[in-house]
């Protein structure tokens, strides 16, 4: 590990410590003060928590060494002149929107391979193809997430080549989710509303946050604080649109299903 732009891994080590101890905190204070009950096993405990606070401080590294510098990296090469018009010395102000298709192509890949990833969006899948006994399953309910993520981030890469307002995109994304809630199945809506946090976690943020920041400190006129950031609640958006679009697909074709068989029995 590099020891210039970077922390080292004792600091890194010191700060995860700092955060994680007021939550072991409350957990003992609550265990021995409200429930006033001894800790069943203290050594595991003890070697979980020093589990936790090796996996974490491993994770932020890894963050800072590979994943923000890939996504970084990726955002630049492929918005520079020499790779969009392959003319280096070309004013990348005069560059239209639609040469940028491979920044779009490449942030709908990320984000649909990293959510496919996503551990939390695993776990929630397989709880509610458990919950559901089977009605909704994990596989597909992982793509029409992905699918809603992958819209999402070429959607942003669009918004930062173009310097439209986030805003627009947030108010009628939401009018969509509205009305889409009025007429999806009332089973699937809660599990949709989760679906779009549970996308913006460990493999995904980092990823689209260091292609947004990228992106926006390669394109003329743009800034990093300003167009670079945003995605994440795009990223949050979507999946809730696609879920809902899944589960009102499938609904369709559910009842679409069930006429024909109707129709026989009153032949019969």
């Amino acid at each position: 590990m590099s020891v210039e732009g970077t922390r080292s891994v004792a600091v890194l080590a010191l700060e995860t410590l700092r955060d994680v101890l007021p939550i072991a905190a409350t957990v003992v204070l609550f265990q021995v003060l409200v429930l006033r009950r001894r800790l069943a096993n203290p050594r595991r405990l003890a070697l979980g928590f020093g589990y936790v606070l090796a996996g974490l401080t491993l994770f932020v590294v890894g963050l800072e060494e590979a994943l923000f510098p890939i996504g970084r990296t990726m955002a630049e090469q492929l918005s520079e002149p020499s790779f969009l018009v392959g003319d280096a010395t070309a004013d990348a102000r005069g560059i239209s929107w639609w040469e940028y298709y491979w920044v779009y192509a490449f942030g709908a890949a990320i984000g649909f391979a990293t959510t496919v990833a996503e551990p939390s969006l695993i776990a929630v899948s397989l709880k509610a193809e458990e919950t559901s006994g089977g009605t909704v399953r994990s596989g597909p309910l992982r793509i029409a997430v992905a699918i809603g993520v992958a819209a999402s981030i070429a959607l942003g890469a669009f918004r930062i080549v173009t310097g439209t307002p986030l805003e627009v995109y947030m108010i009628v994304g939401y009018l969509v989710v509205v009305v889409q809630t009025l007429f999806a199945p009332k089973n699937i809506v809660p599990l949709a509303y989760d679906s779009g946090g549970v996308t913006t976690s460990t493999v995904t943020v980092p990823l689209v946050t260091a292609l947004g920041l990228g992106l926006a400190a390669n394109v003329p006129g743009r800034s990093a604080l300003l167009d670079g950031f945003g995605m994440i609640a795009l990223a949050s958006l979507f999946p809730m649109i696609t879920v809902m679009a899944y589960a009102q697909l499938s609904f369709l074709r559910a009842s679409r299903g069930r006429r024909p068989r109707s129709r026989e029995r009153q032949g019969s």
